[in-house]
This record gives C-alpha cells, structure tokens and sequence, in this order.
C-alpha cells in the first residue's frame, strides 16, 4: 500500500460503474487495515450489495490519524473527508485498532463517527476491550465473499445513510 505521500483519490464502490451526476457529496467510509487485499474485497462486496460509498484505506495508526485530523495530504477535505464510518481492524503494525479507536473517542472532532470493529479475532477480552474503549459494533471477518456482501448489507443498513443503499 502506498505512503500518505503518494496516496491518490479513492475510488467509488458500488453501482454500475457509469458515469453518474451527483448533487450530494458521496459518503465516506475510512477502512483502518494493514491487508490491501481487504479493501478490494470490500469494494467489491459493495458493488455486489449495491451499497455506494468512497472507501479510504489506512494501512496503520499514522496514516489514520494523519486521514482524521487532517494532517498533510489529509487537509484536501474534499479529496479526503472526514468519513461516515470507520471500519477498523484490531491487529496492525504501529498502533493496534484499540489504540486508535481510544484515539479517536478523545477527539471531539471525531468521536461520533462510527467505528464497526472488523477483525479476525473471535478473544473474548477483544471483544470486550473494542466495546469498553467505545466500538459501536464488532465482527470477526467472515470467510466466504458472500457472508462478506451479507456483512456490508447490514453494516451499511445500520450505521450509513440511506443514500448508501440503492
């Protein structure tokens, strides 16, 4: 994955794949993973459940927290803006997820967001420590892509506006 520096637009999930006028702001959701390879499922479980939404990547706390706080390449709010949802993985180089999420709770800016704690952990204690430090849900990465288009369909009728679903 590519460094804040070199990081480009990120790309529209969903929909057909034209061309398309939009006269609201598409919704952001900011994706906190070490894996690339999981991003794209997402994008393509998104297209699959017909739910619509920009999904920026982070590869680990620095580049999460420089997206959030809108540091450096980050300030360009219309190309990176602050995101409807977080979906955040626990196990990651630099910061863990429940570094992050303590992180964003103690930033007023941030702290409604909504952060859905995707990880492949099924420990109890992380579970339990994701929710205390202020997860609003937690699930373990699924197996298969369809359970995945299946998880994206009920995150998405949860914690997006109805705007995500088409």
């Amino acid at each position: 994955m590519k460094k804040p520096g070199n990081a480009k637009r990120a790309q529209a999930s969903g929909g057909s794949g034209g061309a398309r006028v939009m006269t609201t702001p598409p919704i952001a959701v900011l994706h906190i993973d070490d894996d690339p390879n999981d991003a794209e499922l997402l994008r393509a479980a998104a297209r699959r459940a017909e739910v619509q939404f920009l999904l920026h990547q982070a590869v680990d706390g620095d580049q999460a927290i420089a997206y959030l706080s809108g540091q450096g390449i980050y300030a360009d709010r219309e190309c990176y803006p602050l995101p409807s949802l977080i979906l955040l993985d626990l196990k990651m180089p630099r910061a863990t997820g429940f570094e992050i999420l303590q992180w964003i709770r103690s930033h007023p800016e941030i702290k409604q967001v909504p952060v859905v704690v995707l990880s492949g952990s099924e420990l109890r204690d992380d579970v339990r420590q994701a929710y205390d430090i202020g997860a609003n849900s937690y699930f373990v990465k699924p197996l298969g892509f369809e359970a995945l288009v299946c998880l994206v369909k009920n995150i998405s009728s949860v914690w997006l506006p109805e705007g995500a679903r088409t």
